[in-house]
Order: structure tokens, then sequence, then C-alpha cells
């Protein structure tokens, strides 16, 4: 963080009036991310990287529970194969990145650097499914893919980025309906549980969902701004994808069959969504199961004599708390004001102050970092050294739950119930977040909201109970109510 010091402890931009000012500054300061010298990538820097590692190794454990495999896929998809599904391949051609030449020889076919692999993939279970026995077959991939972004925003859009993708395929639409639903229900439970995001299932109108699928559920999430995130998806892909491919199996009764498809997916995007749902005015918020560091701590001394006393005494804390918790100790020269303000700038949820005389009490200071903006301060407390290893990981259970409540009632408060098209627009304009509102189903008066409002239908709940009303645009019978937000 050496060559930033000279503006990263400046005030950050109010949250409050300037949240994407405030959001791209945090990246940079906090050493999550940086720009990369090609339009719209980044190099995600040590800490954003260590923090998508503790993400990647809690939902890839989910995903192996479930039954799948980890494999890999190439880059590099092949021109003809792609374009073999046409609504697939209309859906993603602004995007797409193509390659023409390999050093100064023209290719005989174009490549494409993948925006997501269904292509060929189905190509390769074509070959590899014969039967009924070779199913289901359930992989997923860690990978990097490439769309082509007129707009990009660190972790939240970007030309490059990073996600998994499942890919399975199965003897029934019935298993594959059912793997769909796992499947979201896994990233729910991840989201919820290891981020602290409250998020809504449901299902994707037929103008948002996956091209290519024949129904896309996702998981929806309300940013600190009152922006929709979509956090993860969910596709049914059907037999859409096995016949054009040709993917078929011979079944049990001798005849052959197409196999009923799933993709779903997540991505660096999360990493965006947990800045933009915990930080605040002094930084970063990381939720304590998926922080790089999760206790900092910060000594202070003043001569050499105190110096030594206290290394002593936070060498034996670190031995004492070795595989307990995530923890560093900042033996840099700056002052402690500067400290404290540099890793609340870095999200670090507890702060253990160790002085000269913490270390001849035989205590340290512990200081909860997700109180910091309330009135009168953050919560401090003195702990004896010796219960530390049992006082800290309850203390981080303890902030993992405080911040997915403290989310859960700001979605909750930006979450409103509206009757007309006026009251709609109205409720938007007077502040952005989460409205339900009825709907007819009908494409027509989703893009008349969306024309007027600039609101998209981010999904309709899964849980959502039955309500008769009228559309909100045309007035014709609803039976529930769906949700609709501006979005990233």
């Amino acid at each position: 963080m050496a060559e930033e010091r000279g503006r990263e402890h400046l005030a950050l931009p109010d949250p409050a009036t300037h949240f994407s000012d405030w959001y791209t500054e945090v990246i940079l300061r906090a050493g999550l991310a940086d720009y990369s010298p090609v339009r719209g990538c980044m190099v995600i820097r040590p800490y954003g990287y260590a923090l998508w590692e503790n993400m990647q190794a809690l939902l890839d454990a989910r995903i192996k529970a479930t039954g799948h495999k980890n494999a890999y896929f190439p880059l590099f998809i092949p021109e003809s194969i792609l374009r073999k599904e046409a609504e697939h391949v209309e859906g993603f051609a602004p995007e797409v990145a193509w390659v023409t030449a390999a050093g100064q020889e023209e290719l005989e076919e174009r490549l494409v650097v993948r925006p997501t692999s269904e292509a060929l993939i189905g190509t390769m279970y074509a070959k590899w499914i014969q039967s009924w026995r070779d199913l289901p077959v359930l992989i997923n991939q860690w990978a990097n893919v490439v769309r082509w972004e007129k707009r990009t925003a660190l972790f939240l859009r970007t030309t490059e980025f990073l996600w998994q993708e499942g890919h399975t395929a199965h003897r029934t639409e019935e298993e594959a309906r059912e793997e769909v639903l796992r499947m979201l229900e896994v990233y729910r439970d991840f989201v919820e549980t290891e981020l602290a995001i409250p998020v809504i299932k449901g299902k994707k109108s037929e103008e948002e969902k996956f091209a290519g699928a024949e129904a896309t559920y996702s998981i929806e999430a309300l940013m600190r701004d009152g922006r929709a995130l979509q956090a993860g998806t969910s596709h049914e892909l059907g037999q859409h994808f096995a016949r054009v491919f040709g993917i078929t199996f011979q079944d049990m009764d001798g005849e052959r069959r197409y196999v009923w498809q799933t993709s779903w997916g997540v991505s660096t995007r999360l990493v965006g969504a947990i800045i933009m749902v915990h930080g605040d005015r002094k930084g970063l918020q990381l939720p304590p199961r998926v922080a790089p560091i999760q206790v900092v701590i910060v000594p202070i001394w003043r001569s050499d004599e105190e110096l030594a006393l206290v290394r002593e005494t936070v060498e034996r804390v670190q031995r004492a708390l070795c595989g307990v918790v995530r923890l560093e100790a900042d033996w840099s020269d700056q002052r402690p004001g500067w400290k404290f303000n540099e890793w609340e700038l870095r999200g670090v949820p507890i702060r253990l102050e160790i002085g000269p005389r913490d270390a001849r009490a035989g205590s340290a200071t512990v200081v909860r970092q997700d109180t910091r903006c309330e009135p009168g301060g953050p919560i401090k407390e003195s702990v004896p050294l010796d219960g530390l290893a049992r006082r800290l990981p309850e203390l981080l259970q303890e902030i993992q739950a405080a911040m997915f409540q403290r989310a859960l009632a700001f979605r909750e408060a930006r979450t409103r119930s509206v009757d007309t098209l006026e009251e709609f627009a109205a409720s938007l304009a007077a502040e952005r977040g989460f409205l339900r509102a009825h709907w007819c189903g009908d494409r027509a008066c989703e893009l008349r909201i969306k024309e007027q409002t600039g609101a998209t239908l981010r999904c309709m709940p899964l849980d959502a109970p039955p309500e008769a009303g009228q559309c909100i645009v045309c007035s014709r019978p609803s039976n529930a109510r769906v949700v609709f937000a501006r979005a990233y």
C-alpha cells in the first residue's frame, strides 16, 4: 500500500451523495483491485484475490457436496460451434470478442473468446453421453470469461471477469428442474450465510431470461444506493441445446432421447455486492467468514523498553490464535491513529490493540469494527489474553449475524408495495429500492414500466403469497406481486 499513502486517508466521497465515486475509491484505496491497461479490464490485487479465494472455497465445497465435479474447458470456441444456436448467438453478439489471426497468419475459422460455455460444453457432452447410465452429468468449472462491455465498473461489469459455471445433463425434465432449484438454493444459502447479504429467490420474466433458456431463476440483492444486483442465476435449458448439438442417449426402453440440461453461475460481481451492501463512510466492512484478515493486531509503544514488552505479548497472542482466526500484526512505523484508519478502510472485522498497559495487565483491547459508525463510536472490550481464543470466534459470529440483520433491515425499509403506475414512478423517484407491484405477465406492460421509470422486473419471487390484484399498466388480473427495481 506504500505507493498510495499520499492520499488514502483523505476523506472518502460520501456514499449517501456520491455512491459511485465512493465505491470506486474504496476499491482502489483498500487495495482490492486496480485498472488494467486493457480497456474495461481490472487487475485483482492480492487483498481482493484473497477475498475471492475465500468465497470460492466456501462455494466450491457446497457445489461438490451436491455431487458436482470440477473440470476445465478451453477459452476459445470455434465460430461454427457457437453459430449452431441462433438465439444464444444473438443474445451475446454485441459482447463477443473474436480471434482472427495467430502470429502472422489469418485463421481459417474465427474463434470466440468464451462469453459463456454452453456451446462448447454441449459439443463435448454429445461425445460423452451415450446411455441413460451416463446420466446425470454434473460438471462445474471455475474460469474466466470475456464480454466486451461498453460501460464497465470494477467487479460489477468488466470485459473479463472470473466466475464458476455449472453445466448438467439429465435423463428427465423433472430431474433437470430439481437441479435448477437446488443450485438456486445453494446460491441463496451461500450469499446469505457467508456474505451476510439477504436475497430474493425468483423466476425471471421472458424478457429478462438467459438467451436460449426455457426459464431463468435468480437471486436478487439490494445495494445501499437502492439499486438491485443480480447476484446469481440458474437456468433451465430444457432440450434446446441438446437438439442443436445432438446430445442424445439410449433410454431404459431402448429409445434414443435428448437430454435435459441446466446451467448456473455466479461471478466476481459478488465482491462488488459485499462492498456495496456493507461498506460505509469509513471504507469496507467485510463479513468475517470471507474476510482475508479477521483480526488485526495494532501494537502501541513509545520507547524501546515498551516495544520489547509489547512485542513479546503480541507474539504470545499470535501463537495462541494461530489456526483460530485469520490474523495479522501491523508493525509498520506509522502512528496508531494512521493504522486504525488503514484497517478500518480495509474492512477488517476486529482490531486488537495491545499497548504497555495491556501487556502488563495480561489483556488486550478488542474493537468491534461493525459498530464504528454508531453513536458513541465502536464497541470496545478488554479481554484477558488467555480468553482471546474463545472470545474472538464468538465475536466474529456475532458480527456476521449483525451484518446480515442490518442489511435485511435496510432491504425491508426500502421495499414498498405500489398499486398504480403513477404511484410506482413517484415512489421510485423519491427513493430507490424494491417495488412490489402487480403485473399481468404481458411483455408490453413490462417494457412500458421500464421505458417510463428505468426499472426492470427483477424476478417473480418463489415465495410470493397469492394475492389478487390488477396490473399497474393495463389493469388486467394478476395473481401475485412481482419485484421491480433499477439495477446494475
